[in-house]
């Protein structure tokens, strides 16, 4: 007798203009899991669905308003990723998880961005967020405090589904696949919805009814 597999209903999308996303991990370690999980993130996501990863991290300075000020807005490291901000279609954040929160320069970005210098590129920013640990948790309160954070930025957050990787190091395999595939099956449909979270803020919609 056959035992039934457990199946992951996929979320459909009827989006067929290309999406461009813009993917930070809020981790400088070369090989974190985060920028493992972007990559593979990139590697899944539907035909439509661009990723660019953002790599530059540790070229953004610790957040200080006499130097955003000195140099009308930020250095120009700053106003670079302002820049890939503002162009892109929403924004892909895989996040580790440090003493139950999230990292200190994935804060520190959302602090630079925030600011108006001089135009708040997070208010009305479509934004998925995911995250991956070596512990058992999965980042689930990191996640839970970027939720927070990105609330108070006027972000509109997807708010399901989620993806938690836990015991990372036993997911990806010596060449940074994700060899895990019920992991990778949360992934694609993960992205499937982000897609139709994009088209969803996308539409426009009518301020009354009369």
């Amino acid at each position: 007798m056959k035992t039934a597999q457990p199946v992951i209903a996929p979320f459909e999308t009827r989006q067929s203009k290309r999406q461009n996303v813009l993917a930070i991990a809020g981790s400088l370690r070369h090989g974190s899991y985060n920028r493992l999980l972007l990559a593979n993130a990139k590697a899944l996501a539907p035909e439509h669905l661009e990723i660019e990863q953002y790599n530059a991290l540790g070229s953004i300075p610790l957040f200080d308003e006499d130097l955003e000020q000195r140099t009308g807005g930020g250095p120009d490291a700053v106003r670079s990723l302002r820049g890939l901000v503002a162009s892109a279609d929403g924004l892909l954040i895989s996040t580790p998880e440090y003493n139950q929160s999230m990292s200190g320069v994935l804060k520190n970005v959302i602090d630079w961005l925030s600011r108006a210098g001089p135009d708040e590129v997070l208010i009305g920013k479509p934004i998925a967020i995911m995250g991956a640990s070596g512990g058992r948790w999965g980042t689930r309160l990191a996640q839970a405090n970027l939720r927070q954070v990105l609330t108070a930025t006027e972000s509109l957050v997807m708010h399901q589904p989620a993806v938690f990787v836990a015991e990372a190091a036993r997911l990806f395999d010596e060449d940074g696949k994700l060899s895990h595939e019920l992991t990778r099956g949360h992934l694609k449909n993960f992205l499937l919805a982000f897609a139709r979270w994009l088209e969803l803020m996308q539409t426009p919609r009518p301020l009354g009814v009369e």
